[in-house]
């Protein structure tokens, strides 16, 4: 499990760990994993040139002494001072020492700046630290566009100056970086974009931080998610390895109740019932599936219920269906058709599933803003509507409505965004939970075979629905393989 501590959590762990060592030494392990990162990237250090973002905060210290390092296996290492009279003294010294060349901010500084970056072979941004706010200032924003212009590797210093740390929201000018070299612990902006395009790859350095048991954020992995799926038993039936119902589907929409059911055959559960119009379609394609006409509160036993895919503008179903005593999976037209009182009024979990758009119509905000503050949109929502709630989108979230640790999926691809996929992902966390998982496993562990599924199909060309459907097994597979 990849875990995510909050800048106030990250602080208080350092402050506790720098109690109990010597003056400086939590920095240079710091500097020490960043220095070996840097090398890793340059492949060769001696002749190499290097120049380092330096602002006037730790991240400045730690990007120093690292190029110190650097300095003495031979590179040449020239440091941009955005804060001369408040650059870290320690490391300031400990670069020029080792040889490394300075370059203080005043005329004619964005020049030199230019040029220097123009030819360099690494950059190293440690502008501002994790407690940055609202993107960068004006006199360094030209320096990451510079870095962006250029040829140079960029290397940012625990996290890009100019995201923000606790919310992964990016509110002007930022660093984008082709690595990011971060300690102790990921940061929430690290693991949600849109920060997290701006960050690269990420290389977790432990510097020996002791953090308490409850992070920001969890990202599965596929040892977690292996211990989530359902496993039959030799005592098992189909109605023990649960019975998901699936209402959804119009004359206007029948492939969307075919690909919910295609996801929800694949996810573990004994059996799928179908409700709804696109019975002919549904059962051609799987005559495995129980169709009926009789409405979801006629339909035979269930252990869960998927609604709203395809549904159109079907109001009783979805209605009918949060009546239930079971846990209810609210998708698609099911979002916008379901009371948000009858919503918080039920007693078994709720799991919705919006994506962007569709959450920002439930919030009566902006898709962009959404988009902008995924991690505050998800909890927003859930606490609204005192339901799990899966964001769906470039980086998904779930939330659980008391708050706590919200789940990040780390599998997605962008070839998911097609039509139908957020169907097949319905049926798919449906199927999870009538197989007993809680609305939080259903939904990340639904969403982390989804996004593998998608790249499983998809290597590399574009993939319909169906595919990422057929892909599961795949996903499955390798999961728990």
């Amino acid at each position: 499990m990849r875990t995510a501590y909050s800048v106030e959590t990250v602080r208080t762990a350092e402050q506790e760990l720098m109690a109990r060592l010597p003056e400086g030494a939590l920095m240079q392990r710091a500097a020490a994993g960043l220095a070996a990162a840097c090398a890793d990237v340059l492949g060769r250090v001696y002749g190499s040139r290097v120049v380092l973002l330096i602002g006037s905060g730790d991240n400045g210290g730690d990007a120093l002494y690292a190029g110190a390092r650097l300095a003495r296996r031979g590179a040449g290492v020239t440091a941009l001072l955005l804060a001369p009279e408040r650059t870290h003294a320690g490391g300031l010294a400990a670069l020029r020492r080792a040889g490394g060349a300075t370059v203080a901010r005043g005329d004619g500084f964005l020049g030199t700046a230019r040029e220097l970056i123009r030819r360099a072979d690494l950059v190293v941004d440690g502008i501002v630290g994790i407690g940055g706010k609202g993107g960068l200032r004006p006199d360094a924003a030209p320096l990451a566009e510079y870095a962006a212009d250029s040829r140079a590797v960029v290397v940012a210093v625990d996290l890009p100056s100019g995201v923000e740390a606790d919310t992964g929201e990016v509110h002007g000018p930022a660093v984008r970086a082709d690595l990011t070299v971060t300690f102790g612990t990921h940061k929430p902006g690290l693991l949600i974009d849109p920060a997290r395009e701006y960050a690269g790859s990420v290389r977790l350095v432990d510097i020996g931080l002791d953090l308490p048991d409850a992070p920001e954020l969890e990202a599965l992995q596929h040892v977690d998610v292996a211990a989530r799926l359902p496993a039959p038993g030799a005592e098992s039936d189909k109605y023990r390895r649960g019975v998901v119902g699936i209402a959804a589907g119009s004359a206007r929409y029948p492939g969307a109740a075919v690909l919910a059911v295609s996801g929800a055959l694949r996810g573990g559960a004994g059996a799928v019932r179908y409700v709804g119009p696109a019975a002919d379609a549904v059962i051609s394609r799987f005559p495995e599936a129980l169709v009926s006409d009789l409405g979801p509160a006629r339909a035979g036993r269930v252990q869960a219920w998927v609604v709203g895919p395809g549904a159109g503008d079907d109001a009783s179903a979805v209605a009918e269906v949060l009546e239930a005593e079971v846990p209810v999976l609210v998708d698609a037209d099911g979002l916008r058709l379901a009371d948000r009182a009858t919503v918080r009024a039920r007693t078994a979990p709720t799991l919705l599933t919006p994506h962007a758009g569709e959450a920002a119509a439930l919030l009566g905000v902006s898709r962009e803003s959404v988009e902008g503050a995924r991690l505050a949109s998800v909890r927003e929502l859930a606490a609204r509507y005192g339901a799990t709630v899966l964001l769906k989108g470039s980086t998904t979230l779930v939330a659980d409505p008391g708050g706590g640790v919200v789940r990040v999926n780390p599998t997605g691809t962008a070839w998911l965004a097609t039509a139908g996929s957020g169907d097949v992902l319905s049926g798919l966390a449906g199927s999870l939970l009538a197989s007993g998982l809680s609305a939080l496993d259903a939904g990340s562990a639904g969403a982390y075979l989804h996004g593998l599924a998608g790249r499983l199909a998809a290597e590399g060309a574009p993939v319909g629905a169906h595919d990422v459907a057929e892909a599961v097994r795949d996903a499955w597979r390798d999961v728990t393989g």
